[in-house]
């Protein structure tokens, strides 16, 4: 009985310990630094000890928010935020610990995201990153924004969701931006400069990385669509594991044949960011709770092999990121991906037909900063400000014209095609001689060069070749080299009028 006794005591005594010296814990992103959505309802989150009762004083307001976290110690609070500004907040988190959050900014939030060249930084970097962009020394000097805020989420991949990440928000300055995506920052610099409120800039991206990596599992399960690359997935896995079995059983007989201390054998190598699912899991889950206004995204290189099936398996990404957060049909702006030889047109063209099926999007057209033989083109402040004038225009309400020319409809006059555009109110620039890069086929489906010249806000094409026109194709090729501009010097997207 004394012995029951004392056990039951020494439990006793380890719950109480463990209440007692709990500390609450905040994620990554809650932190010195960083950046709250301007006029909102933003979260606050962490954990705890079970039931343990919360105060939060938010330097912006008078009264605090209590909050008491849940059996598991998880809790989360939903604080209004005021219009951003310049002047900076604390946030005192007390309960069996205090905690201080300094230096916090109220602004506009923008998740950034994609493969390689969302990730590809300003300055140089060792490995793939030799050259940094276009002009990256003046740069890097220049970027003294302290009202502009940098979060790196650390790449990272997992099976199962996470609730956090790693990294640290950082004042934008020449030290900090060296290693932060390129498209981000430039981004976000061209909003800082026309809205001057302080931009909270979330870099989470990883190199040759495919949309059904940072799509969920429940979404991927339930389209029969995505069920092949799930299939595909598990082939690649089994495929691992019997190489990795081999590698074992040679590795066991070489050392039990001469007991060798080193082995030439080389173990496979597994990419982690390769599979379905597993950095929406580690890099996107973990930040759903931060407020946001909105997300920019370049991806796409790594799908172009299966353009087709990214025109459902993109828009349903997107859904799936709007669902988990909550925040309604947020915008949502891309790049349409640059000219490059190993590139297909079919992927641009999926790019260019989600924008008729993702509610509040918009993509940006980059046929003239690409780049044939180099997959991360270094002009990327191009392409920074060019989602930066979509979401001035959609987002933020400026009266400027945002997108090149995106093709409409067609009439067919005689022995030519007479094309209609959208965003082309102003008309084409005028310094354009000789249009390139169209196609007309006839009923054979047979494309001939064409010629192509401007009538209004319509641009006429014909060929000699073809006496009963068709179809129209434009860029169409891996690597075209279009000179299509609207007045306002915006390119047109590459587009075919047929489905052949």
């Amino acid at each position: 009985m004394n012995f029951i006794r004392n056990l039951f005591l020494f439990l006793i005594f380890l719950n109480v310990s463990f209440s007692t010296n709990a500390q609450v814990k905040l994620p990554a992103l809650v932190s010195d630094n960083m950046v709250l959505q301007q006029n909102a309802k933003v979260n606050l989150w962490g954990w705890a000890s079970p039931n343990e009762k919360i105060n939060i004083q938010v330097g912006w307001q008078n009264s605090p928010v209590e909050v008491t976290a849940n059996t598991t110690g998880e809790w989360k609070v939903a604080v209004d935020t005021p219009l951003g500004s310049e002047k900076t907040y604390t946030i005192t988190i007390n309960a069996s610990n205090k905690i201080v959050l300094n230096n916090i900014l109220i602004g506009e939030v923008w998740i950034c995201s994609g493969q390689s060249n969302m990730y590809f930084p300003v300055g140089k970097e060792e490995g793939t990153w030799k050259t940094g962009v276009k002009n990256y020394e003046e740069e890097i000097v220049n970027a003294n924004f302290p009202n502009i805020r940098l979060f790196t989420v650390l790449t990272n991949a997992s099976p199962k969701p996470l609730d956090d990440v790693t990294g640290r928000w950082a004042a934008c300055s020449p030290k900090t931006i060296k290693t932060f995506s390129a498209v981000a920052y430039f981004y976000g610099r061209d909003l800082y400069q026309k809205l001057k409120i302080p931009i909270g800039l979330i870099s989470t991206s990883w190199g040759g990385t495919k949309a059904e990596a940072w799509t969920s599992q429940n979404v991927l399960e339930e389209n029969p669509d995505f069920l092949t690359i799930l299939e595909e997935d598990a082939k690649n896995e089994k495929l691992y594991q019997e190489k990795l079995e081999t590698y074992y059983l040679n590795l066991r007989n070489e050392k039990q044949a001469n007991n060798a201390s080193k082995t030439e054998l080389k173990k496979p190598k597994k990419e982690a960011n390769k599979t379905s699912y597993v950095l929406y899991n580690a890099m996107l889950h973990p930040l759903i709770n931060y407020t946001m206004k909105g997300v920019i995204w370049y991806q796409g290189e790594s799908n172009s092999g299966k353009a087709k099936l990214y025109q459902t398996l993109f828009p349903a990404m997107v859904k799936n990121w709007r669902d988990d957060w909550k925040q309604g049909d947020f915008p949502f702006y891309y790049v349409q991906i640059t000219p490059h030889k190993g590139q297909t047109p079919e992927i641009r063209e999926a790019q260019l037909l989600s924008l008729k099926v993702i509610p509040n999007s918009g993509m940006a057209v980059t046929t003239d900063v690409g780049d044939t033989n180099n997959i991360h083109p270094i002009d990327k402040q191009t392409v920074g400000h060019r989602l930066a004038l979509i979401s001035l225009a959609k987002t933020y309400k400026e009266k400027l014209v945002y997108s090149g020319p995106i093709y409409d409809h067609l009439k067919i006059k005689k022995d030519k095609i007479q094309l209609f555009f959208d965003y082309a109110d102003s008309g084409f620039k005028k310094t354009v001689e000789n249009l390139k890069e169209f196609e007309i086929a006839g009923e054979d489906k047979i494309f001939y060069p064409a010629v192509a010249k401007m009538d209004g806000k319509t641009i006429v094409v014909s060929s000699e070749k073809v006496k009963k026109p068709v179809a129209v194709r434009f860029a169409w090729k891996a690597v075209p080299e279009p000179n299509l501009f609207n007045v306002e010097n915006l390119p047109a997207s590459p587009f075919r009028t047929d489905n052949w």
